[in-house]
């Protein structure tokens, strides 16, 4: 299970606000095919809302160490019934390289700078 420090958390939560819940754990419970399901959600995102069907709250807590003991996830938020996981991706996306701000300079802007 991945530990997370207080910060890593905070800035995670802040992360996961805007997120939809992409899993949905039914009355079944946590079975093989929806922690495979899990596992394939977290190979291509790193952070991931869970949402549980169930109304026994120690349960959902339990589904929560569970997941994140078996997928070697760390658990960043518990609240209602959406529980919010993370794990770092094994390679990171590359990022789109910057690209320059604003307009190339006109012959009138490039004679006034000399």
């Amino acid at each position: 299970m991945l530990n997370l420090s207080v910060s890593q958390r905070l800035e995670l939560k802040g992360r996961a606000h805007a997120l939809k819940p992409i899993v949905i754990i039914g009355n079944a419970g946590l079975s093989p095919a929806v922690l495979d399901e899990i596992e394939r959600s977290l190979k291509s995102h790193d952070l991931l809302k869970v949402r549980v069907m169930n109304d026994d709250r120690e349960a959902r807590a339990a589904m929560l160490t569970e997941i994140c003991g078996i997928l070697n996830a760390g658990a960043v938020q518990h609240i209602g019934k959406i529980l919010v996981i993370y794990r770092p991706l094994a390679t990171p996306i590359a990022k789109a390289p910057k690209k320059r701000s604003g307009k190339a300079l006109t012959k009138k802007q490039l004679g006034s700078k000399t």
